[in-house]
């Protein structure tokens, strides 16, 4: 159960987005696991994290700076957390959309405490002026502060106190190698399997004090597109049908008609998703069709097709990026109960064509 922070209002607004909106952050924060032994799922990285932060306690010394990457919703914000916690320090937590200037991030730095730990969140949007003074404080301790203008300008050098910088981007190409080689520590969060999402929803369950079965935790890992926040939101919607047609329990049946009625089906798609492989596949005879006409198709902006739905279509095998456009693949066609064009109908094979 690991979520994070992202600026996506497209994808927050569906409930299969990994973006968390107001409702998700708050529940979030109680669901949220306090160390490494709680943390379910990412086994290398938690491993690799705990010998960090074991060797600096041992040394008595703050953490090497942490840059963690992966998708949105897969555990980069509560990581963040559990490293302040397991140092025994506090946490400042911001994001590189708030850094426009470097006089913001110098004001962040220099109120630090020893130790603390600052969890900065998309840091690939952070403003080139301040990302440049990032790389003397993650290395030095120090910034230098502009003081005046033009040829009276002065530069004066502000010691900062040992702290952690603990990174978090949905798009590692993005950051510029000076950055990235500063981080002592780098981990990649990968999407979770059904197995780990379905104790994600067991200890979420537990929590929230709702009764399920384990078929109907099956049920709901199992469109949770291997991510835990949106195993947590399932979660909650299922409770509320459970609460209100049924007797509150979640059992497989009931996960399933809930989930119906919030049309999201068997493989984690929702309305966009079908929307876009059936625009493809209907309208455009699998394709290839270009995503501007696709989006058209579908009545919605480019960017939300491209950047929504087409990532997990594209990370589901339903969906193909060619050279000459978008491509339904034969799982797209089978998944909507469809026979792709020129697929040989069963008993006419190769030598009723030739009369033989």
């Amino acid at each position: 159960m690991n979520w994070d922070e992202t600026t996506d209002t497209d994808a927050a607004e569906r409930l299969v987005g990994a973006s968390a909106d107001g409702e998700d952050q708050a529940v979030e924060a109680a669901l949220r696991p306090k160390d490494l032994g709680e943390f379910i799922g990412q086994e290398k990285v938690r491993e690799q994290l705990d010998l960090v932060l074991r060797a600096a306690r041992a040394r008595g010394a703050t953490a090497d700076h942490v840059l963690l990457s992966g998708a949105p919703g897969l555990g980069k914000t509560t990581l963040s957390m559990i490293i302040a916690a397991e140092m025994g320090a506090p946490i400042r937590i911001t994001s590189g959309p708030a850094i426009q200037h470097a006089g913001d991030l110098a004001a962040i730095l220099s109120s630090l405490q020893e130790g603390e730990v600052l969890f900065l969140d998309e840091i690939h949007r952070m403003s080139r002026p301040a990302e440049e003074m990032l790389y003397m404080a993650m290395e030095d301790f120090r910034v230098d502060v502009i003081v005046g203008k033009g040829p009276g300008a002065t530069a004066i050098p502000l010691e900062l106190p040992p702290f952690t910088l603990v990174g978090a981007t949905t798009r590692a190409g993005l950051l510029p190698p000076p950055l990235r080689d500063r981080f002592g520590f780098t981990a990649h969060m990968e999407f979770y399997g059904p197995a780990e999402l379905e104790r994600v929803v067991h200890r979420s369950a537990g929590l929230l004090d709702v009764e399920i079965d384990p078929h109907g935790a099956a049920e709901i890992a199992g469109r949770s597109r291997g991510t835990p926040r949106i195993s947590n939101r399932l979660l909650r919607r299922v409770r509320d049908y459970a609460q209100v047609k049924a007797d509150g329990v979640i059992t497989r049946g009931i996960a399933a008609a809930a989930l119906a009625v919030y049309e999201v089906d068997a493989r984690g798609l929702d309305r966009l998703d079908r929307a876009v492989l059936e625009a493809l596949t209907k309208l455009f005879g699998g394709g290839p069709v270009g995503v501007s006409t696709l989006a058209v198709a579908v009545g919605e902006e480019r960017e939300t097709v491209e950047e929504v739905a087409e990532p997990f279509l594209v990370r589901e095998g339903l969906l193909a990026r060619t050279p000459r456009g978008r491509v339904a693949t034969p799982a797209a066609w089978a998944h909507l109960g469809l026979t792709p064009p020129g697929a040989a109908a069963p008993g006419n094979g190769q030598q009723d064509l030739f009369g033989a």
